[in-house]
């Protein structure tokens, strides 16, 4: 059984030192030096920094040895503990979380044991909720955890800060980055080139990782181009491509980076984008090229932290071919 008792000035002065931001600290490294301080000086089963997605609550930086959870696991926003904290409906402290009714009936308390509960809210400069600094334990804790509010809550506003300062820097070299990467770009279409996308999938997958970003992989491929190129002759096949990259290039948002693969595939990382508003995005490509007489097939896969962009991109493939060749049996069917 883990409890907390009051901190003594003995305890304090042979406790690790205090997280401090260095110049330049990015926000994972905060997160692992503020877990790490937490779980030696408030020794609870589990402490994590975890990210709000728009859905599901992600555990970016996890310290944990009583539940064997890890980085990229989640739990539905809706059956946690934090949705009530930062509605400010239920105390960011609960030494004995199951004596507060909206905790006792969350659907995570069904799935684990919390005993006790700590959440403290991480944002953004403009006041948007990020994540959480979350800690729990399966014993109820003594009220000495109370006293502890001072500490817990300057350490979320460290991780706010720090936050808000590395996704400027993030920002800044994003676009760096993409006015640097403008020569591996793809001659017919002005899209990414292959060693672009590969470059920019490296890139944005430490970032992606960092903060927990919700993202997908969408793969394009077109139907026909070789019945095109064998009957009206390789310009026409062309112009088939540029006229589908010129479709993507004028659907997908700011924050999309779209690139040519090779051939007639083209591949996009949709950014800031949840399942639903992938499926959103991929309806929108799919009626722009209706309405351009372009015809594809598109597959589309949800990064993760755990499989990272390889697995998201090989997964938006296999769909890709897998709608490919239901497409084709349609058109088969309707002749």
């Amino acid at each position: 059984m883990t409890t907390i008792e009051s901190t003594s000035q003995t305890t304090i002065s042979s406790a690790p030192q205090f997280p401090t931001a260095g110049a330049g600290m990015g926000f994972n490294e905060a997160s692992a030096a503020v877990v790490d301080y937490l779980k030696s000086v408030l020794p609870m089963g589990f402490w994590a920094v975890t990210r709000f997605d728009g859905e599901r609550q992600l555990y970016l930086e996890v310290r944990d040895d009583s539940y064997g959870l890890g980085p990229g696991g989640s739990h539905l926003w809706d059956d946690s503990f934090c949705i009530n904290m930062v509605a400010g409906k239920t105390p960011r402290i609960a030494p004995d979380a199951m004596a507060v009714p909206e905790y006792a009936t969350a659907g995570v308390a069904k799935q684990i044991d919390i005993g006790a509960y700590v959440g403290i809210p991480i944002t953004r400069a403009d006041g948007e909720l990020f994540g959480t600094l979350c800690g729990l334990d399966k014993a109820p804790q003594s009220d000495a955890l109370l006293a502890q509010a001072p500490l817990l809550e300057i350490l979320g506003m460290l991780l706010s800060t720090i936050l808000d300062a590395d996704l400027e820097r993030t920002r800044q070299a994003r676009l760096l980055e993409r006015a640097e990467m403008a020569a591996e770009s793809d001659q017919l279409t002005g899209l990414f080139n292959r060693r672009g996308w590969d470059r920019y999938m490296e890139i944005e997958e430490a970032r992606f990782r960092r903060f927990g970003d919700p993202g997908a992989v969408i793969v394009v491929d077109l139907d026909g181009l070789k019945e095109v190129n064998d009957t009206q002759g390789h310009h026409a096949g062309d112009e088939l491509i540029k006229l589908a990259a010129s479709v993507i290039g004028d659907t997908i948002r700011d924050c999309d980076v779209a690139a040519r693969l090779g051939g007639d595939e083209f591949g996009i990382i949709a950014g800031d984008a949840l399942p639903a508003d992938c499926d959103v995005l991929v309806s929108r490509i799919q009626k722009a090229f209706d309405d351009a007489g372009v015809s594809g097939s598109i597959g589309h896969a949800p990064y993760t932290v755990v499989a990272g962009f390889p697995a998201a991109f090989a997964a938006a493939d296999q769909a890709m071919y897998a709608e490919k060749k239901r497409r084709r049996a349609q058109r088969l069917a309707a002749r």
